[in-house]
């Protein structure tokens, strides 16, 4: 029998908003027995059926909704009707038809709380954060394979987010296997080597494939500085723009190396016009500041610093910080691409410290263009915190 997770009264309002997430200071009890990742009836305070959900005890999110319709049935059938209506919707849009790196399913704000879907060529890499998602584990790998008739399935479940469900990390193939070495895909005309190993989230940042692009059409005879390159995703675009120099700077000499390994597997450009530099990002902008160094565009795509609100303020102090720093080396005229994927941070947040940045730096800058993820990225209207990559592209005076 499915247990009942019954709400307070008056916490039932995120839920008829169609919010996915149910917190454990909601909930007045649970009728019933339920394992983690069990599927619960949710009900409001006078016992009205409102959604069903998976169960977390280990976790302050208890419960993640499934469905809003609390007759629908959670099987097999379910995941793969779900599935194959997240994928159909990514193929009705043109920009990602072709693409060879996609994101199939976007967690949350595709109904799919918890289940993150990428697929490199004929390789798919799921990342499993929840235990709802954990529990029914075969049932999507089973819905992808046969959706998409990809050969090789890799799971990549060693988020943080996972020790908050009680979960261990969980990866390795789980359909066919490939040399992890040799998945490669072109981006925008740019051929790009994907560690889904040992790679940051599923091996590359498929969010930024846009404004990749926006960045090779603005780098034309420019000199760059891009910061936190990782394995140099907007650098190469930059150099396929055209630009006369490009310093990509990383604290992690690894992911510099295939930055380099990347630009080698793209003979089109000129490496001789591309510098790689291992520092603290924080001390380098300082020094070339002092330097009295001076660009045409910067780069800055930083880590998360803010995971959830509670970090907030302790990340708004680094971002003012790194886009003051980035701001005083500009040329006049240049431009600052600048972003935040911290989900504690709004994009109000993150204008308003940008702002400040600017008054302490003594320029006039505008607002050219309010940057996003890509379109495989959609946000749930419903589910504010789908927002967590926001992006400005500002010119100074």
């Amino acid at each position: 029998m499915t247990a009942t997770l019954k709400l307070l009264p008056g916490k039932d309002k995120s839920i008829k908003a169609r919010h996915p997430w149910i917190f454990a200071g909601a909930i007045a009890e649970l009728s019933g027995r339920a394992k983690p990742g069990d599927t619960v009836d949710v009900v409001a305070a006078n016992g009205r059926p409102l959604a069903r959900a998976a169960f977390s005890p280990e976790s302050q999110i208890r419960a993640r909704v499934w469905t809003f319709d609390p007759n629908e049935t959670i099987d097999h059938a379910f995941f793969k009707r779900r599935i194959a209506a997240v994928i159909a919707r990514r193929e009705a849009l043109p920009e990602l038809r072709g693409q060879q790196g996609l994101r199939l399913i976007h967690a949350e704000s595709d109904g799919l709380s918890g289940i993150t879907a990428d697929r490199y060529g004929d390789t798919i890499v799921i990342a499993l954060t929840s235990a709802g998602a954990e529990k029914w584990c075969d049932a999507i790998v089973d819905a992808i394979h046969k959706t998409t008739g990809c050969a090789c399935i890799y799971e990549r479940s060693d988020a943080s987010a996972r020790s908050r469900e009680g979960l261990a990390a969980a990866t390795g193939w789980r359909i066919g296997e490939a040399p992890t070495d040799e998945i490669v895909i072109e981006e925008n005309g740019v051929t790009m080597r994907v560690d889904i190993v040992a790679g940051h989230k599923t091996g590359f940042y498929l969010d930024q494939r846009d404004n990749r692009r926006r960045v090779a059409e603005l780098s034309a005879n420019k000199r760059i500085l891009n910061c936190f390159c990782y394995t140099g995703g907007f650098s190469l675009q930059a150099l396929k723009g055209g630009a006369s120099e490009v310093i990509s700077v990383d604290s992690s000499g690894p992911a510099l190396v295939t930055a380099q390994q990347n630009l080698g597997l793209n003979p089109q450009l000129d490496a001789s016009r591309a510098i790689w530099h291992e520092a603290d990002v924080f001390t380098d902008l300082r020094a070339r500041h002092s330097a009295n160094e001076k660009f045409d565009l910067i780069i800055l795509d930083p880590p998360k610093f803010a995971p959830s609100a509670a970090h907030a303020e302790r990340a708004a102090r680094a971002y003012k910080d790194i886009n003051l720093q980035a701001l005083k080396c500009l040329s006049r005229g240049g431009m600052l691409m600048t972003y935040s994927c911290s989900g504690g941070i709004t994009p109000a947040m993150f204008q308003q410290i940008i702002a400040d940045a600017a008054i302490d730096a003594e320029c006039t800058v505008r607002i050219v263009q309010r940057l996003q993820g890509a379109a495989d990225h959609p946000v749930d209207l419903a589910f504010h915190e789908g927002e967590y990559l926001k992006g400005l592209l500002l010119q100074v005076d």
